[in-house]
Parts: C-alpha cells; sequence; structure tokens
C-alpha cells in the first residue's frame, strides 16, 4: 500500500495541468495512467486526424506551442509529442501502464486500486476525461448481423472500411470529416444528420475560434449561462484543423456527393430509418451559426483595428433535398457499414462513491465534486467554454489546486 497527498487519474492535458498547479502548490502527487502519457490521443484518433484548435490555442500552464505555424492545426502524432515535452518539462511523476480498478473512501481519505498495486490518498482528481465509451444509440443492437458496425474510437482509414457503402451517423466534427474522407476515396456515403453547431473555419479573414477568443467567449463562466446543463450537452463544432483552412459544412458535403438524411430513428430487418425534421435541425444550426457571426460583426465594429478585417457576408444556407429519405434499404443500397459519430460518455465504473447522478455524470460545482477532497478536471464546460480544451486547462487547475491546497489546511469551504 503506497501513500500519496493527491493522486490524480489519467496524464492528458487536464492531468497534467493540475499536476504542475500542484507542485506550485509544493502538494506531493502521483498521476496514474492506464497508457501512456496522452493516451486517448496516441490510440483513439484516426489517422488522418488534426486538431481542431489552431497551435496557439495549446496553451498549459508555463507551457505554449512555439513553433513555425501557430496557425496551423497538429497532426496527431505531433500533438502526441506536443504533451510528452510538456510532461517531461514539468517532471510530472506519471506511473503509466496502470489502470484503476475500484475507488473507494477510506478513513485517510480514498483507497485507490489499480492492477499495479493500491493507493492511498487524501485528496482525488479526476481527470479521466469523458470519451472513455462510446456513446452508441439502442437502435444499433438492431442492425442486421451481415452490416458492420464500428464507432469513430474505432476508425482508422478508410482501408480498414471492407468494400461497398457506408452510413455515417452524426453530423459533428468527428462525422462529417470521416464522411467527407470516405466519399473521397470513392465509397457511397450516407450521413445522417441530427443536432449540429454549423460553423465557418474562417469569418472576415480570421479564424473562428480567433475570433472566440479575442471576443471572450471561450472565457464565458457557468454563472453567466442560463441552462448549464445544456451547454454542457452540446454537440462539438463543425469544423475540420486543415493546412489550408476549409470550411467543412453540410453543404460542401452534398457538393461532394453526399446524400444527408435525417437522425437515424431504428432499422427494421434491411431497412434504416430516419427523422423526418432534417430541415428543421438544419435551420436551426443556420440561425444560431448566424446569430454569432452577426456578433462578431458588432465586437469587430467596437475594435479600434476593425480595419484589419474583411467585409462582412453572409454564408449560403444549408441546403436540404426537398424529400429528404426517410428510409434506405441497406441491401439495395449497398451499404454495409455503419460508422457511429455520435459522442462519448464517460466509464465510471470503477468509481465506488456516491458521486454520480441518475445519468452517470458526476456530480460537480465547477470541478469540485461532491464528496469531501474529490476534484474533476476536463469535462466539457466545467468551469468555463473552455475547460474540455487544451487550452481550458490551465485556468481551471489553476483554481481548483488553489482549493485543494485550502481543503488540505483545514478550509473544507473554500470557495471554488
Amino acid at each position: 500500500m503506497q501513500r500519496i497527498t493527491t493522486l490524480i487519474i489519467g496524464a492528458g492535458q487536464a492531468g497534467l495541468a493540475m499536476s504542475r498547479n500542484l507542485s506550485d502548490q509544493n502538494i506531493d502527487h502521483v498521476l496514474i495512467e492506464r497508457g501512456q502519457v496522452a493516451n486517448a490521443w496516441r490510440t483513439e484518433r484516426w489517422d488522418s486526424l488534426r486538431l481542431l484548435t489552431p497551435n496557439w490555442q495549446s496553451r498549459l500552464p508555463g507551457y505554449t506551442y512555439d513553433g513555425p505555424d501557430p496557425d496551423g492545426f497538429r497532426t496527431m502524432p505531433e500533438t502526441v509529442a506536443f504533451f510528452d515535452s510538456y510532461a517531461s518539462q514539468i517532471g510530472a511523476p506519471v506511473q503509466t501502464g496502470t489502470c484503476v480498478t475500484r475507488v473507494t473512501a477510506c478513513d485517510e481519505g480514498y483507497n485507490v486500486s489499480t492492477d499495479r498495486g493500491d493507493w492511498v490518498c487524501r485528496t482525488l482528481v479526476i481527470a479521466s476525461g469523458v470519451m472513455n465509451t462510446p456513446a452508441i444509440p439502442a437502435c444499433a443492437g438492431d442492425l442486421p448481423a451481415t452490416i458492420r458496425s464500428l464507432s469513430s474510437k474505432e476508425y482508422r482509414n478508410p482501408a480498414q472500411i471492407e468494400d461497398g457503402g457506408v452510413l455515417v451517423v452524426g453530423p459533428s466534427a468527428s462525422g462529417v470529416q470521416i464522411a467527407q474522407e470516405l466519399k473521397l476515396a470513392g465509397r457511397d456515403v450516407v450521413l445522417s444528420v441530427g443536432e449540429h453547431v454549423r460553423l465557418p473555419r474562417t469569418y472576415r479573414g480570421k479564424d473562428i475560434l480567433w475570433l472566440m477568443d479575442q471576443a471572450g467567449l471561450f472565457d464565458v463562466s457557468i454563472e453567466e449561462v442560463d441552462d448549464v446543463s445544456r451547454v454542457r450537452h452540446l454537440p462539438s463544432m463543425q469544423l475540420v484543423g486543415s493546412p489550408n483552412r476549409v470550411t467543412i459544412s453540410l453543404n460542401s458535403l452534398q457538393a461532394l456527393g453526399i446524400e444527408i438524411v435525417g437522425r437515424a430513428s431504428g432499422f427494421r430487418d434491411q431497412t434504416a430509418l430516419f427523422s423526418g425534421a432534417l430541415a428543421n435541425v438544419c435551420h436551426l444550426a443556420d440561425l444560431k451559426m448566424n446569430r454569432l457571426l452577426r456578433s462578431f460583426d458588432e465586437w469587430i465594429e467596437q475594435q479600434d483595428t476593425r480595419d484589419a478585417f474583411d467585409p462582412s457576408y453572409e454564408l449560403r444556407p444549408t441546403e436540404v433535398p426537398e424529400t429528404p429519405n426517410l428510409s434506405i434499404d441497406l441491401a439495395d443500397r449497398g451499404i454495409k457499414t455503419v460508422i457511429w459519430a455520435t459522442g462519448f460518455k464517460p466509464d465510471y465504473s470503477w468509481l465506488d462513491l456516491p458521486v454520480l447522478d441518475r445519468k452517470g455524470q458526476l456530480r460537480h460545482d465547477g470541478g469540485v465534486v461532491d464528496a469531501p477532497g474529490v476534484y474533476a478536471m476536463g469535462l466539457p464546460f466545467m468551469r468555463k467554454r473552455k475547460s474540455s480544451f487544451i487550452d481550458g486547462a490551465a485556468d481551471d487547475a489553476q483554481a481548483l489546486a488553489h482549493h485543494l491546497r485550502a481543503y488540505l489546511d483545514g478550509g473544507h469551504r473554500a470557495a471554488a
């Protein structure tokens, strides 16, 4: 049995940022990582993926991108190297290749059982991420046995997919990128579309995420929004990181020959069934995008440097087929594979503490979990809109490290 003041579960950006802040507070700690540093970036992404965020937006405590292409988008190997370098620079005490099997409360704090021995810690930081388990709808169980089903977490490249058409379910960042890649590889692709966040890659000559950053949108806190639960469950932005900074959208995919249909609602024998609300969800995505772009126009007008921006313009509305298919016979269409790009959910099966709500989500207030001395890092909109981004880990880690320090010093009611 080993003892430590603080144990961090996970060594991605969230865990490493917390490690740096705990070191600054002189709090002894260890990071337990099931694989290697940045394991999910290293092993659970498709081959051609690049970060959606520009290189300059990779800002961690005391560390940032300093290469020749700040406005570029790193590949996954480059991203892994970035995290490896950061872990080395801060001297993060990471125990790799170690799976946490159970966490329970004990008199001294918490007992953390792993496949390489047990730990006792006074405080615990859960930085294991939320992209642990693909959130595949129940209707996937009705797929015929002749149709291959896999998640975006399992997808690597078109060569992995057997000959034939592909139904991609999910119109957010992963779904649209995978659909485009498969179509460019010569596949017949159908994209099933539900709620999504449409954005251009650039607007008025600037990257859309630069505009959001400069306008302060990433720093919006949970206290500033009306429905925290709603914003925490928004789909990811419909963006792609590419050297030529292209915009990906349902319009660009349809121009390639990809058919769009409504949200997948079920399967009956060889027939896939889709919602009839395609036009509505596309209209709503256009409406929200245009509202955001108009807010940028207003912000630009307030700047002394507004001449540095291109003129305002409107994007073409999403084109929706007059009569989108409500069903497709998979056999007739030659579709042999369904790829589920329907998001992820966390896996807390190892967490034997009364801190989960009825949906299996952590109960927390800005990362302060509903158990003494337990904290979370890296959750969507945990404290600010940027909390789940690489760029969001620094602020959250600093705030929670101070709270953790106060807890250890006896100030159990320290403000989050």
